[in-house]
């Protein structure tokens, strides 16, 4: 991992990635396998990597959010990952997971069926990788940082990317675009996966039609779309078939937004090449919904289900009965005062009023070795501290907000559900909230301030998705349920990493089991030391 310099949109920027690519490199393998990664930082700055959507049962050691389960890797040193995986299936990826890193340290990590398993579809007969990515002529680290030390949003992206390339709608005539080469009357299994910085996504190819088959590793019941929604951090597998007259045709992106703190609404290009098309494009008209439209956003995610097939896990969503910890969370974006910033306050980001502070020791090592104390405080708020009316107009309405590294602690094999109160407070808009090493069920979704009398009656118990990153939109709420399986240290945090990084993040500890089995593994030799220590 070095610096490396990259020409786009007629600018040179010089970029810390992984072996001189963006995106990095792809990583295949197999259900079930274990793969160990060596990452040498040769940069000037220390990171770590994530390994999004892969569960690492008992080994939260390698699952790399800073300071949450690992301190850096300094420059001029390494770490050895070790990724454990176990029912994931299909498209994962890997990204860096400290500051803005991830911006250019990322790839896709692709899970291919284990040996003799078959796809619950028709075998497609190629894949690709289709990264969508936020483009910054500058230094992702040196951006956040900025805009923290001003108490200020970080600036917007100079443009988004399709596999690292920005198309042909910015006006650089030396920009790239990216194209995908198909045969006619082939399938092919498209990988998505949003490694953006701050966007949900919409996704087309013209004149052809999506059908989405898995989304975060786990397949999902078929459905078709002229195209597809996608937040921060998620991945979804989607077929499409090379089934129309040969030619070229866009594919293209375009951000959502239900937030005021809306994206700039720029359409990026790839191509979508049949072999032997000549000439231009046949269809040039790229059919998106429009960047504000809820409807599209709440029609897509409405169609998500899980399916019952012999490559998924066995569906097992927790019963009311099953539920030992309830947490209602209201996700907001606030203000404190600031005396060296801009504007005298400084944005901050809170679950339950609670603005995430990200500690100096890796929170993993102090939980494990109970010896350290000051760390972090069990003492996460599992309601609101102040209830309010979370959907409605909220100008001049403001609520205390507290700093701290306070957790929720668990134990092992209980059920849990969480609902995720989207909030007006702030900007307002979606939020794509994702938790390591879990997959969980997203069970229900409902419009404005979720009523607990009422509204689990409408959960879906019976074939909600198995998911990583759940998007909650905007002036809505979403629940989610999961037996808590996997003892360790886990983050949970919004993948708007603006958002993550005023503090709308917090951490999930599982406590051990009765039994080896089901108890954290001891923590490798090497892990790397955390500054001062």
């Amino acid at each position: 991992v070095r610096e490396s310099n990259f020409t786009k949109l007629c600018n040179t920027t010089t970029l810390l990635v992984v072996n001189d690519s963006y995106p990095g490199p792809e990583i295949r393998v197999h259900r079930g396998d274990t793969v160990f990664v060596n990452v040498h930082n040769q940069g000037n700055y220390g990171f770590t990597i994530h390994w999004h959507g892969v569960k690492q049962p008992r080994n939260p050691w390698s699952d790399g959010p800073e300071f949450v389960t690992q301190c850096p890797i300094q420059p001029g040193t390494n770490f050895t990952y070790e990724i454990v995986l176990s029912d994931e299936i299909g498209t994962l990826w890997w990204h860096a997971h400290s500051d803005w890193t991830r911006g250019s340290v990322h790839g896709a990590f692709i899970i291919l069926p284990a040996k003799k398993e078959t796809y619950p579809f028709p075998t497609p007969d190629a894949d690709q990788t289709v990264i969508l990515e936020s483009w910054y002529d500058g230094d992702y680290k040196q951006i956040i940082d900025d805009a923290l030390a001003a108490g200020v949003s970080p600036r917007q992206p100079n443009a988004y990317a399709i596999n690292g390339h920005v198309g042909d709608t910015y006006g650089c005539p030396n920009d790239t675009i990216f194209r995908m080469q198909v045969d006619s009357e082939k399938i092919y299994l498209l990988r998505i996966i949003n490694a953006a910085m701050n966007e949900h996504f919409f996704f087309t190819i013209a004149n052809h039609t999506l059908t989405v088959v898995a989304q975060d590793a786990s397949y999902v019941r078929r459905f078709t779309r002229d195209y597809i929604l996608i937040s921060p951090g998620q991945t979804m597998d989607v077929l499409v078939s090379a089934n129309r007259n040969v030619g070229q045709y866009y594919m293209a992106i375009r951000p959502f937004s239900d937030s005021s703190a809306a994206p700039v609404d720029n359409i990026t290009t790839g191509i979508f090449q049949y072999t032997n098309s000549e000439g231009g494009l046949n269809a040039s008209l790229i059919t998106l919904p429009v960047m504000t439209d809820t409807d599209a956003m709440i029609n897509f995610l409405d169609q998500i289900r899980n399916t019952n097939v012999s490559q998924n896990p066995g569906i097992n969503v927790p019963a009311d009965k099953d539920i030992k910890t309830r947490a209602f969370i209201a996700i907001a974006v606030n203000n404190l005062p600031c005396n060296t910033c801009v504007l005298g306050t400084r944005l901050v980001a809170s679950l339950n009023n609670v603005s995430f502070v990200s500690p100096r020791i890796d929170i993993l090592q102090a939980y494990y070795n109970r010896n350290m104390s000051g760390v972090f405080t069990e003492d996460f708020p599992l309601n609101p501290p102040v209830f309010y009316n979370f959907t409605g107009d909220l100008t001049n309405f403001n609520t205390p907000i507290e700093e701290g590294t306070r957790v929720i602690v668990v134990n092992y094999g209980e059920g849990v559900e969480m609902v995720l109160q989207a909030t007006q407070m702030g900007a307002g808009g979606s939020h794509p909230i994702h938790l390591h090493g879990f997959s969980f069920y997203w069970v229900g979704t409902g419009f404005g301030n979720f009523n607990n009398k009422t509204d689990p009656s409408t959960y879906n118990l019976v074939d909600p998705p198995l998911i990583n990153t759940v998007h909650v939109p905007g002036r809505r709420w979403v629940a989610i349920r999961f037996f808590a399986t996997n003892p360790g240290v886990w983050f949970m945090h919004c993948h708007l990493e603006r958002h993550s990084s005023w503090g709308m993040d917090t951490v999930l500890i599982v406590r051990n089991g009765k039994t080896k089995k089901t108890s954290i593994r001891p923590p490798p030799s090497t892990m790397p030391r955390c500054p001062g220590t």
